[in-house]
């Protein structure tokens, strides 16, 4: 059966946006170096995303206006706005569980839930996510936007590996 996977970056104090819903400030020590390598891992093993209409925006606007850089995967809009799905990119007002319960049914590799905090709470209240792919990001926001907010019930996660380069340390879970 197909994984859902977790795939994102917060900071130290566990947020994933500013409280203006920027993201600029996800770079380690030095904004230069970048390493892609657990990116580059992980994303042999996904041709589907799901992200909210937040996220979906912020990445058409601002992150990367000139291209979509999921090309090649089927990419998962969840937004009550109507919007005109293409080949590769669908819109829909699917709750995040159904969509995630009828895609693991299809053929394919993982899934991977992009953002936002709104999907991954409701996802994580249903215990949907197999693994969890968290970057820290060496920077306390103090508030903005919780990864995590509050949840239900616990989620007894084993830690796979952890990785640090420039001052991000990537933590890789799964549930147990």
């Amino acid at each position: 059966m197909r994984k859902v996977t977790l795939f994102i970056a917060m900071s130290l104090d566990g947020y994933i946006a500013d409280s203006d819903e920027k993201v600029d400030w996800l770079v380690g020590h030095d904004k230069n170096i970048e390493n892609m390598e657990v990116y580059n891992s992980f994303i042999k093993n996904i041709d589907t995303v799901i992200m909210g209409w937040k996220t979906y925006h912020q990445i058409i606007t601002e992150l990367s206006p000139n291209e979509w850089v999921y090309e090649g995967m089927t990419s998962y809009i969840l937004t009550h706005q109507n919007h005109q799905s293409t080949s590769q990119i669908f819109f829909t007002d699917e709750k995040p569980s159904q969509l995630i319960h009828h895609l693991k049914r299809k053929e394919g590799k993982g899934i991977w839930i992009c953002g936002g905090a709104n999907v991954i709470q409701q996802i994580l209240q249903e215990d949907m996510i197999d693994e969890f792919y968290i970057s820290i990001i060496p920077t306390l926001l103090g508030k903005g936007i919780s990864l995590f907010g509050i949840l239900d019930k616990k989620i007894d996660l084993r830690l796979i590996k952890t990785q640090s380069y420039n001052g991000i340390t990537d933590l890789i879970y799964q549930r147990r």
